[in-house]
């Protein structure tokens, strides 16, 4: 039993109850490491070209670098879930910079591939800590605008994963290593600004009542499960619309730049979208959001099976899929408050999530057909809206 031994600490650890989790400065460095670890997640593809030349890679073999990234990014999620709370904030924050700036700047300098996929797995290491820890700290340091304030910080995520291929583009694959390295030292200040994070995290909502929060209609094992499912499905939606939107738009006629440039504005239409739904996170509930963040994603996603609507389809896409991903942490931690590690099983299924949907979209196109990619989303994207729909059921107060 480790909450009889920790709680303690904790208390002593925090000083006043009410004392903020982030000064202001921690909420802008926060954001801006969201940026870089954005940034880093879309480094890798631009850079494949040269890796290639670099080290005589295939395709496949190119293709690790990212693959590496994700399992170390899996592996930090779960390694600093189980520091967290024996740990400071500070600790875990730090440490997750200072790998991710390792990683980049092994990465940069590796004299060969097996090098490299070590580093990349570092960096993914320090992404997977930021990643968990940020989200879990948001999610619990602001009351009720902790669900507005999610979807601002993962908005920035999209700001990084925009700027990060666009400056690949400006000074050329060939020249990645000085990109890697910038990123690298770009980790570094943000570790002067820990001082402004709150060492001890407040309890989630309701954690500290004698009922612990919400009364689930259903077994607390059951509910778990189908956060996860929601998470891996919508996930796999924005893998798989990011993946084969191009190739879709060009099979049924649109010209490659045509192509590029609809996906393009399906990921800043993503990031536009936790903009514009931190406002009304204030208002509305995280059920209400992401139930109509799915209906919307799903009718969106039927639209884009029309060949003249499709390029407007997935943009619509892009800004209905936004807030699922950070509207769910403060709702599963409402639902769940004595779960802790809760927020990081989902957090890692999602990067599951999005390793498994190329392979598995991938065998299903080969199927049915190009054609076929909305409709096939379609169906993923309804049974995100059947899950949700659950959920609200089985969390509903009795």
């Amino acid at each position: 039993m480790t909450e009889p031994t920790t709680a303690p600490q904790v208390t002593s650890a925090q000083a006043p109850p009410d004392a903020p989790v982030f000064s202001t400065a921690a909420i802008v460095a926060s954001c801006v490491g969201f940026v870089l670890i954005g940034a880093l997640q879309a480094l890798y593809g631009p850079s494949i070209p040269a890796f290639r030349r670099e080290f005589g890679l295939s395709p496949s073999a190119a293709g690790l670098g990212l693959s590496a990234h994700f399992v170390g990014g899996v592996a930090g999620v779960l390694l600093f879930d189980r520091l967290y709370g024996r740990l400071g904030n500070r600790q875990i924050l730090g440490a997750s910079y200072l790998l991710m700036a390792v990683g980049a700047a092994g990465f940069a300098l590796a004299p060969n591939w097996p090098v490299g996929l070590a580093a990349a797995l570092f960096a993914g290491l320090g992404f997977g800590g930021i990643d968990y820890g940020l989200n879990q700290l948001f999610a619990v340091g602001f009351g009720r605008r902790s669900t507005a304030m999610l979807n601002i910080l993962n908005a920035h995520f999209g700001v990084g994963a925009i700027l990060g291929p666009a400056l690949i583009g400006v000074v050329g694959s060939e020249h990645y290593p000085a990109v890697f390295l910038a990123f690298a030292a770009a980790n570094l200040p943000l570790l002067l600004c820990l001082k402004g994070v709150r060492d001890r995290a407040p309890q989630p909502a309701g954690e500290a009542g004698a009922g612990g929060g919400q009364v689930l209609g259903r077994s607390l094992g059951s509910v778990l499960a189908v956060f996860v499912t929601l998470y891996v499905l919508h996930v796999g939606i924005e893998a798989g619309v990011g993946g084969w939107e191009p190739t879709h738009l060009e099979t049924v006629g649109y010209g490659a730049g045509v192509a590029a440039t609809a996906t393009s504005v399906y990921w800043l239409m993503m990031t536009v979208g936790r903009f514009l739904v931190a406002p009304i996170a204030l208002r509305y509930s995280a059920q209400s959001i992401i139930t109509v963040s799915c209906a919307g994603m799903t009718v969106c996603l039927l639209l884009a099976a029309v060949p003249g609507l499709a390029p407007y389809a997935y943009a619509g896409v892009g800004l209905f899929i936004a807030p699922i991903f950070p509207t769910g942490l403060p709702w599963l931690n409402k639902a769940a408050p004595r779960a802790r590690r809760a927020g990081a099983v989902v957090i890692a299924a999602s990067m599951v999530g999005g390793v498994a949907a190329g392979p598995a979209l991938g065998k299903a196109i080969e199927w049915s057909g190009i054609r076929a990619v909305p409709l096939l989303l379609c169906v993923i994207s309804a049974l995100c809206l059947a899950a949700t729909g659950w959920l609200i059921r089985a969390t509903r107060p009795r």
